[in-house]
């Protein structure tokens, strides 16, 4: 694990301090729906040292030549970042569908590829159906044809295909995506922006820059010079205004699993101040305006004590 920035996205310079012969994979992840900086993580793995020093274990190693970089964009789908989609700005890029995300098809996501042209995209895809199959040869659509009943099992796979229910459901989401959801997840957080933005109180979440344009997943505010009781303090006083928020998230050094492990979060400063002043606000197609109104009034009278 990395620090990151103040914007919440991993450091490209902590990537580098941290890197060595042994890293097989980078994974940015585009907290809150704004992308990372894929253009100075894509240079760093073509770096002509880091290439040389690259040491795989495997063919697919060997054929990559560097490590890959896995994109967690399970907030950022419909992001954009210099002209381009999330989803094709890094060698692998997997979306989440969960019930909480943008799209949804109640679980499940989708993973993309957009590999090196040393590689066949369609055989991998063949290959990673085959494995979330039971690693079976064929699925229950193509058994149920005429004469088509044998099939055969490559591998110990696993069982999770998306079922047809929820593709269903993430088409219709998909068809109105652009035009419906993101563009009322902007006006909320633009509505957030317009009213907090002269109070010296908060921090503003970055969503649009030059180069890049959130998917307005989390609206991420930060409260200044307050601690973690503080802001806790807060939330607390916001809950008993019927307005729920939340926090994204707790670092995954604070939690038991990962400090068996070793992990400190002294050693991530940025991350453990981003953490310990930030509450989410409600974010949701049907919030209506004056639900806004409500939640930011309670946001502010949380914070006055």
């Amino acid at each position: 694990m990395v620090d990151v920035n103040p914007d919440f996205l991993i450091s490209v310079d902590n990537i580098r301090k941290a890197l060595s012969p042994k890293t097989k994979v980078i994974i940015p992840v585009d907290i809150a729906g704004l992308p990372c900086d894929y253009d100075a993580i894509m240079a760093l793995v073509q770096d002509d040292e880091v290439k040389r020093n690259f040491l795989p274990s495997n063919v697919l190693q060997e054929k990559m030549g560097r490590p890959l970089v896995l994109s967690d964009a399970a907030h950022s789908l419909g992001a954009w970042y210099k002209g381009k989609r999330t989803g094709a700005v890094a060698d692998i890029t997997v979306f989440s569908f969960h019930a909480v995300k943008n799209l949804t098809t109640a679980e499940g996501g989708a993973i993309c590829l957009a590999l090196p042209n040393t590689f066949d995209a369609q055989e991998i895809y063949k290959q990673l159906c085959t494995f979330s199959l039971h690693g079976q040869s064929k699925d229950a659509l193509a058994k149920t044809q005429i004469g088509n009943w044998r099939y055969d099992v490559y591998e110990c796979g696993y069982k999770c295909n998306m079922t047809d229910v929820a593709a269903a459901m993430g088409l219709v989401e998909l068809a109105r995506y652009d035009s419906m959801v993101l563009k009322r997840r902007k006006e909320i957080f633009d509505a957030y922006t317009q009213a907090f933005e002269s109070d010296a109180r908060f921090q503003l979440p970055e969503y649009e820059t030059t180069d890049k344009t959130s998917s307005y997943h989390v609206y991420a505010l930060r409260v200044n010079g307050v601690t973690e009781d503080q802001r806790d303090a807060i939330m607390q006083r916001i809950f008993e205004q019927e307005v729920s928020v939340n926090v994204h998230f707790i670092p995954l050094p604070m939690l038991t699993a990962y400090k068996k492990m070793g992990y400190d979060i002294a050693d991530y400063p940025v991350t453990y101040d981003n953490y310990s002043r930030e509450i989410s606000l409600p974010v949701y197609f049907n919030l209506t305006d004056e639900q806004v109104q409500q939640v930011i009034e309670a946001v502010k009278n949380g914070c006055n004590g």
